[in-house]
């Protein structure tokens, strides 16, 4: 019979843990075995899980609280939804889920919906091996998932172990990683295709995508406050026949720089170009860059091996995450209007159009203009 543990041992180990103490004294210090100690002390360093990110469209657990109190009060479901701004829907479902009302408890709700959330899930197929004998054997028959989906739900209306949707029968059949029917019963589908994308979803091949990138929400805070200078906003202004310039501006200062691609704007020349121009700024003004998503940075990692900066990319289709980059873009149509061919410019011309927008005062500045206000950030 294992002996348990009393409070006093368990705080005793777990003082002597945290002071480093050798094991010979963890085994001196209670009256259990050398396995029993070495158990609970590697139950002391596992890393806990983290509790999974809860979405606002979900019920939190003081919702839920207040949902278990209005029951209790007799407070029908469409008042607990006025009060917490919720549809009714979403507490009639809640309440029905988790024992009705007369037995619905606030924490034991919240901790099931914990359990759905957690990730990754078991497929259904995988886990019921009767389930998955019959879809298997109507696959066979040459029953479309479908089909063997609306049987079941009519063949065992009181078991919903043996409920199971098409899509989920589809996913088997083509993801295997699902883990649940064989890819062989492919060739019994209507069509016999060998790969489905599931409706309302878009699944992504990696085709056009960017490897290895930081996600904007990984920028430093003092990036995002404009606290310190040195964190960049950059993208391409297009102009005739898609030749193109880099645009660079300061987060702080709103300080530009224009860097011409007279050899094309593909991922290479982007990223030697934008490095050749950071390298000859002073080290406290390269602390990071911003970019959109445009395939012109898929060498974002041999830009900052070369200049050490790190580069952040916004969130498909948002501008606004790099807003201060997109507000001078639009000032620098001004010298560049559309269809303009921007081969035709030379470095030194861009360097010319940058040094005037940085000598014009702006309002977000005090009236000051961004070269003054480069000059006094670095004081």
């Amino acid at each position: 019979m294992v002996a348990e543990w009393t409070r006093c041992e368990r705080e005793r180990i777990e003082q002597l843990v945290a002071e480093g103490a050798p094991r010979w004294m963890l085994f001196a210090a209670v009256p259990h075995s050398r396995h029993a100690v070495r158990r609970f002390v590697l139950r002391l360093k596992r890393v806990p899980k983290p509790e999974p990110v809860r979405s606002p469209l979900r019920l939190s657990l003081v919702e839920r609280e207040e949902i278990s109190r209005g029951l209790a009060g007799g407070e029908s479901l469409r008042s607990i939804a006025a009060r917490l701004g919720r549809a009714p829907s979403t507490i009639s479902r809640e309440v029905a889920m988790h024992g009705g009302r007369r037995r619905y408890r606030a924490l034991p709700a919240d901790r099931a919906a914990l359990r759905r959330m957690r990730r990754p899930k078991s497929a259904k197929l995988a886990s019921c091996a009767r389930l998955r004998t019959v879809v298997e054997a109507k696959l066979a028959e040459y029953w479309s998932p479908q089909q063997i989906s609306g049987w079941l739900a009519e063949e065992f209306p009181d078991d919903p172990e043996m409920h199971v949707s098409h899509e989920t029968i589809y996913l088997s059949l083509y993801v295997q990683s699902r883990g649940a029917l064989r890819k062989e019963l492919t060739r019994y589908l209507r069509q016999g295709h060998g790969s489905r994308r599931p409706h309302g979803r878009h699944a992504s091949n990696g085709q056009g995508q960017l490897g290895g990138t930081l996600h904007i929400s990984e920028r430093p805070a003092e990036a995002d406050d404009r606290a310190v200078p040195g964190h960049w906003e950059g993208d391409l202004l297009m102009g005739k026949r898609m030749h193109a310039m880099a645009t660079l501006v300061e987060r702080k200062t709103r300080f530009v720089m224009l860097v011409a691609l007279p050899n094309g704007h593909s991922a290479d020349v982007v990223a030697d170009a934008l490095a050749a121009k950071i390298v000859e700024l002073p080290e406290q003004l390269r602390r990071s860059l911003t970019w959109d998503q445009g395939k012109e940075m898929a060498s974002h990692a041999q830009f900052s091996v070369r200049t050490g900066v790190p580069v952040y990319f916004c969130d498909p289709r948002s501008p606004w995450q790099r807003g201060s980059n997109e507000n001078t873009n639009g000032l620098l149509r001004q010298y560049f209007p559309k269809r303009t061919e921007i081969a035709h410019y030379t470095q030194a011309d861009l360097d010319a159009v940058a040094a005037q927008l940085n000598g014009r005062p702006r309002q977000t500045l005090g009236w000051r203009t961004p070269s003054q206000a480069l000059d006094a950030a670095l004081r």
